[in-house]
């Protein structure tokens, strides 16, 4: 491969990464290609992109990023393939969880591709213990969403008890008004 088609790749993940508000770093090395191509075609059913890179690739993509990204150099060992997702941080977490699960591993059997990293809003975590914490990740349109909900909330509520008190506050007024004029 020559240096301009490394950089074209280098480029080509780069752009990627800055697109996405998330990926994840696994490894699917000893896994068979038939387990591999199940777990490509349910990522892409998922909406989501598996591509595999040197970890060499994926550091220099990094390094465009403009965030201190050196954390995720312990996930860049052995061989490495990128989950990408552009809706939600728990996405890929989500789909590692459920491909484990159909694949029925026995307890103490580490499941595979393996969780090294992964990078969700500028925030990133390491290793396969950080999983269950990446499936309740929520994105950022959904907390967006949930602070609009609770500042609308107190408005609803004073004018809900405006409204309903409107009444009895014209009737208190009223009653108060006729004993000063008696």
């Amino acid at each position: 491969m020559t240096r301009e088609e490394k950089q074209a790749l280098v480029d080509e993940l780069s752009g990627k990464m800055q697109s996405h508000n998330s990926f994840y770093i696994v490894d699917a090395s000893v896994m068979s290609v038939a387990k591999i191509n199940d777990f490509r075609r349910l990522a892409f059913n998922r909406g989501l992109e598996y591509k595999v890179y040197k970890n060499t690739f994926i550091r220099k993509a990094l390094d465009t990023l403009g965030h201190d990204t050196s954390e995720m150099d312990a996930a860049l060992k052995g061989q490495s393939g990128v989950l990408f997702s552009t809706e939600s941080g728990s996405a890929p977490a989500k789909l590692l969880r459920d491909f484990y699960k159909a694949q029925n591993y026995a307890r103490g059997v580490e499941p595979k591709p393996v969780l090294k990293g992964a990078y969700v809003d500028a925030s990133i975590y390491i290793g396969s213990s950080q999983l269950e914490t990446l499936t309740t990740i929520k994105g950022k349109q959904e907390l967006l969403g949930e602070l609009i909900g609770l500042l609308q909330s107190p408005a609803k509520n004073v004018i809900s008890a405006l409204s309903s008190g409107g009444n009895k506050l014209a009737g208190i007024l009223k009653t108060l008004s006729e004993k000063e004029a008696a």
